[in-house]
């Protein structure tokens, strides 16, 4: 997502860099430069003729001007400003002292509105919190179905009632459930429909009045664009939307939608949704998501992503391990899970500052790799994963063939990691000796 925008920011701060010295008249044309890269990304025309007025008001101070590194400064100046357009600071779901926190979620048919449901319970109960998930959609049973089959993956307790056709009665008595259980949250999944009409938003203002819920979420797809603006002031007018969540976030490189919601709408987003996984969830960081599309990277969430992936006892465990050249190929498959957990390779390397805006164009990372390696280790035997060393020549041929590999892919894995593992070993040492002789001193 934003891939883009980042591109030609990046361009037009290229051309910044390179100057000498920087005069009104040539942030004016990088600022043109600006305003057609918004533009091009899908960001509303009102939006994107603002957010140039503002950039231009601030990069023009002679702050900016006289200091060393002025170039920069137009850098730091569009962050600022683009932070401020997203929002400031992030918001995520309301939590009330009345048990459970009941959240309406309301959207257009196709907008990845049940999967977001799904995609908040798993965030909630990685949280610690129990959330009952309530299937309204009686215009589209597969929408119940849907529900179900997301919530039994995520180990959440879903609220259906197959053939029935009383959205209204069906939210009361899963209101009632989850009261009964003493759930948390109580997540409202209700009917969409691919234009906003009467009957549609009549049965939702129903539904409203029952539950009474404490937070209002409209789900948008992050890929319609402006469209997204329009169906998210639409929602807000009739029903009083809290926040917005964007959903399908990694199927579009312009990323228009985000930049514009909140300024036309005045509602803040609140998650961004990628991929159909329940874990495809972020929460909605705007200095984070400013400090991405500039291509200064978001190591915060990756650390983040990183902690849900792997326990501090287990990183404890990996290290002795390291240290002690007993790390084996076990472990090695244990690490790929937790990488593949932590979402596409991709992704994660684009957040790591100074890498993300320095990757080829239209570059793709071969995940299928990572697969191949897994074929390979799955092959051997525990003996084998435990001591790599004892894998001769007609080991190597049989899980070449187990894997569906070659012989010479086998040998490389196996020469990599043995490479791997003495070198982390050597460098542990070293680093034992400094402290050792430091304490001397």
């Amino acid at each position: 997502m934003f891939e883009q925008l980042s591109d030609r920011l990046e361009l037009v701060f290229k051309k910044l860099r390179g100057q000498g010295t920087l005069t009104e008249e040539n942030i004016r044309e990088s600022m043109r430069d600006v305003r057609r890269a918004l533009l091009e990304a899908d960001v509303h025309v009102s939006v994107a003729k603002d957010f140039v007025k503002r950039v231009e008001e601030k990069a023009v101070g002679q702050q900016v001007l006289k200091s060393l590194s002025p170039g920069q400064q137009v850098v730091r100046v569009v962050h600022e400003v683009l932070v401020d357009l997203l929002g400031t600071t992030s918001q995520g779901v309301v939590e009330s002292r009345e048990i459970p926190t009941r959240i309406l979620i309301v959207g257009l048919q196709g907008s990845g509105k049940t999967t977001f449901v799904a995609k908040l319970g798993h965030h909630l109960r990685k949280r610690k919190k129990v959330p009952v998930l309530a299937a309204c959609d009686v215009h589209r049973p597969a929408a119940m179905d849907q529900l179900e089959t997301l919530g039994k993956e995520a180990g959440l307790r879903v609220h259906v009632e197959k053939g029935g056709t009383d959205a209204v009665g069906i939210a009361k008595r899963a209101l009632e459930t989850a009261r009964s259980i003493g759930a948390d949250y109580l997540l409202v999944d209700t009917a969409g429909r691919l234009h906003i009409d009467e009957a549609m938003m009549e049965e939702v203002e129903r539904i409203k009045r029952e539950v009474r819920p404490h937070q209002v979420i409209l789900v948008v797809d992050g890929m319609s664009g402006q469209d997204a603006v329009a169906v998210a002031q639409a929602f807000h007018d009739r029903l009083g939307v809290d926040g917005v969540v964007l959903s399908k976030m990694d199927g579009d490189a312009r990323g228009g939608a985000a930049l514009s919601i909140r300024a036309v709408t005045g509602r803040p987003i609140l998650f961004m949704g990628t991929g159909e996984r329940v874990g495809g969830l972020e929460v909605f960081h705007p200095d984070r998501l400013a400090s991405r599309i500039l291509g200064m990277g978001d190591i915060l969430s990756l650390v983040e992503k990183a902690q849900e992936a792997v326990t501090v006892e287990q990183a404890t465990k990996l290290e002795e391990k390291l240290r002690k050249s007993e790390f084996t190929f076990e472990d090695f498959l244990d690490q790929l899970n937790q990488v593949k957990k932590m979402g596409p390779l991709e992704d994660l390397i684009k957040m790591i500052p100074g890498i993300g805006n320095k990757l080829p164009a239209g570059l793709k990372v071969d995940e299928k790799q990572l697969t191949r390696v897994e074929a390979i280790i799955q092959s051997m035997t525990r003996k084998e994963r435990a001591k790599p060393e004892i894998i001769d020549g007609s080991r190597r041929k049989r899980i070449a063939k187990g894997s569906g590999s070659s012989v010479q892919d086998v040998n490389k894995l196996l020469k990599d990691f043995l490479m791997m593992r003495q070198m982390v070993s050597r460098m542990s040492r070293m680093q034992q000796t400094a402290m050792l002789r430091g304490k001397r001193r």
